[in-house]
């Protein structure tokens, strides 16, 4: 019978590598399914995990998860966008 591992035990090697991937995987799955709030946390979570990878440990990463994490995503989660729970003022109304 396969055991779970220790949740607070870091992960390292091909197991960080593992995570890494799935992590990117569900935040797509996210996106697709536009649940943008779930989608952030998610990604936010697999940049954590992905900074602590080595080079070579990067490398083993699939490139279109690469893309999606560091490029396509940026676009619409980056540090210009507007934060989660802030709605901004609609011209609409205003007089």
């Amino acid at each position: 019978m396969a055991t779970k591992p220790n949740p607070d035990s870091p992960l390292e090697g091909k197991a960080l590598i593992k995570e890494v991937c799935r992590r990117i995987r569900v935040a797509r799955s996210y996106w697709d399914a536009h649940n943008n709030a779930a989608c952030r946390k998610e990604r936010e979570k697999a940049l954590a995990l992905y900074s602590t990878l080595s080079k070579e440990q990067k490398d083993q990463i699939p490139q279109t998860l690469r893309v999606w994490l560091r490029y396509r995503s940026e676009k619409y989660f980056g540090p210009h966008q507007t934060p989660p729970g802030h709605k901004r003022r609609s011209a609409k109304g205003r007089r």
